[in-house]
């Protein structure tokens, strides 16, 4: 009996602190609604470019992402897509993301992309091809891929979710297709964690 209360109360007391995270949220601060009615899965949608110099320390430095996918529940997701508006080879990056996620590639080219891009050293999608061959990719699956359906059906998706959330800066993330994380209104004394647990918390909401 004893164990019983002592789990109950524990288990009520764990609600009660989740609750009282999840009232801190404020729209208009800690995010933005942009939509009324949420995805019909759990999921956490980042925008960003490989041009993109926060986007970089994001994922680089800060590790935001890796942090935010190793709080998420098992049953929701987390997805990386490309922007085509910064950059000289934009649109060609946002292409042959797709092609890293429909390889499963991503984080085999993830760093190289981002470094090539920030040195502004990818001049044409023959760079880009040679960075996914130098990091474990064939010619073949690149060749064979860059235009294929599968990869075509990907950039449109990328394409066509940014410009239904209108993003106009990245790093920019979604949670289940109705809140917008708000920079601007974070902790400056713990950025990186504020970021990390209001998107872990608006999965909640």
């Amino acid at each position: 009996m004893k164990k019983m209360l002592f789990t109950l109360i524990a288990a009520t007391t764990a609600a009660m602190s989740l609750h009282v995270q999840a009232a801190e949220l404020k729209e208009g601060e800690q995010y933005i609604t942009v939509a009324q009615n949420p995805s019909a899965q759990p999921e956490v949608i980042e925008f960003f470019s490989f041009y993109c110099p926060h986007c970089y320390s994001f994922e680089m430095t800060y590790k935001i992402p890796e942090k935010i996918k190793a709080g998420l529940p098992k049953e929701a997701s987390f997805k990386q897509y490309h922007v085509d508006f910064l950059g000289p080879q934009g649109e060609n990056l946002t292409r042959a993301w797709a092609l890293a996620m429909a390889l499963g590639a991503e984080s085999k080219v993830k760093r190289a992309l981002f470094e090539s891009a920030q040195a502004n050293a990818l001049r044409s999608m023959d760079d880009i091809r040679q960075k996914f061959i130098d990091n474990g990719i064939t010619a073949e699956q690149f060749d064979g891929g860059i235009n294929s359906f599968a990869v075509n059906a990907l950039v449109k998706k990328q394409q066509n979710l940014a410009q239904q959330f209108k993003v106009q800066g990245v790093p920019d993330f979604y949670v289940n297709g109705k809140y917008r994380v708000n920079a601007e209104g974070l902790s400056h004394d713990d950025f990186v964690g504020d970021y990390v647990k209001t998107t872990i918390e608006l999965l909640k909401k």
